[in-house]
């Protein structure tokens, strides 16, 4: 009986590391700054939506859920190749998961929690936001920061991305690295230890793993 509690215990910890241990770096995190003021020689590409995604990748000490999130707009503002100003709008109504089958009674369940006001509340806050504050590049890598809005709070978060042009198409894209932000920055309160006590292993971790691929032509 101790041998099979021993490996039990093994076994808690195994899933407990891989589902939790190899997260995406954490987006540093500050307070809002004032968003970045376009020139007027600045050149706008605007976003579009269906060719544009945000994948996401939550963790709990049972697994993990992935999905994405739709974009409803957005704009941003060029000079000189690099970007200037800028701003894009998140469809939070327009979050899929993708790890579970539709036909799945769990993936109706989860999407609608999701939605509901223990996680995002998309009824009251339909639509999240980021304004872009400005870019520094340092050995080649671009830095974005901006002030990331979801629900009634904002925090201004940097992470790294990378900018390809199709000049004969007039296409720009704009692809992050993979990085976490912490919801409980954001309030984003459901089975978080930064909020609740003796939750045991039904806690869901804090931090959420984005990618943003967005492609945007030029105007």
């Amino acid at each position: 009986m101790k041998t099979i509690f021993l490996n039990f215990l093994t076994l808690i910890t195994f899933v407990t590391l891989t589902s939790c241990g190899d997260k995406a770096k954490e987006a540093d995190t500050n307070q809002a700054e004032a968003a970045a003021v376009a020139k007027s020689d600045a050149v706008t590409y605007e976003v579009n939506p269906t060719l544009s995604t945000i994948q996401w990748k939550g963790f709990k000490p049972t697994g993990e859920h992935h999905g994405t999130i739709a974009l409803a707009a957005g704009k941003l503002n060029m000079n000189s190749g690099a970007i200037e100003a800028g701003k894009f709008v998140i469809n939070m109504d327009g979050i899929e998961v993708l790890d579970l089958p539709k036909e799945d009674d769990n993936h109706a369940k989860l999407t609608t929690h999701l939605k509901s006001d223990d996680f995002f509340d998309v009824q009251a806050y339909p639509n999240a936001k980021f304004i872009v504050t400005g870019t520094t590049t340092t050995d080649g890598q671009t830095q974005l920061s901006g002030n990331l809005t979801l629900k009634e709070t904002t925090n201004n978060i940097s992470f790294p991305v990378k900018l390809t042009f199709n000049d004969k198409e007039n296409i720009m894209t704009l692809t992050s690295e993979t990085f976490t932000i912490d919801r409980s920055k954001w309030n984003v309160k459901y089975g978080s230890k930064s909020f609740f006590d003796n939750l045991g292993d039904k806690f869901i971790n804090d931090d959420i793993e984005i990618t943003i691929s967005l492609v945007a032509e030029k105007l």
